[in-house]
């Protein structure tokens, strides 16, 4: 049914990417932690002060685009909602193509399809969730 070389293949391509895309994050992360320590470097041997705020945001392992605990999240969720639905519905659609061809694939994409659009319907929840309650200003383990 099939040719065993492809799908191993197809294996081997599939773990492949993962891998080079995890490398591709690591290498990304150490080299804006190193940009950042050499700005600090060349600071301190001009002989500049430097701002205990201007230390933090540089030495921080986390990204400035990356929301944070006070941030609404209702957009994102909603977004990410629309697209694990949309992706769900498409691999819906996709298994009845598929299954056409190759009836045992059938019920496995089309379950695929269902987890997805469970998913994003959940997260869809999650923002009603979100709405029942106003945002403030500090989260609730820190005071304002």
């Amino acid at each position: 049914m099939f040719n065993s070389g492809a799908t191993i293949a197809a294996v081997i391509a599939f773990w492949m990417f993962l891998a080079s895309v995890a490398i591709a994050g690591m290498v990304y992360d150490y080299r804006r932690r190193r940009l950042a320590i050499e700005a600090l470097r060349m600071a301190v041997e001009h002989g500049q002060h430097l701002e205990p705020g201007t230390l933090e945001r540089l030495l921080a392992r986390h990204h400035d685009d990356v929301p944070q605990q006070n941030e609404d999240l209702r957009p994102y969720l909603h977004i990410g909602a629309v697209i694990t639905i949309a992706a769900g519905i498409g691999a819906v659609i996709a298994g009845l193509w598929v299954g056409i061809d190759y009836p045992a694939f059938r019920f496995p994409i089309l379950g695929i399809g269902a987890i997805a659009i469970c998913v994003g319907i959940g997260l869809r929840i999650s923002v009603r969730v979100l709405q029942r309650y106003p945002l403030s200003a500090a989260p609730p383990d820190r005071p304002a």
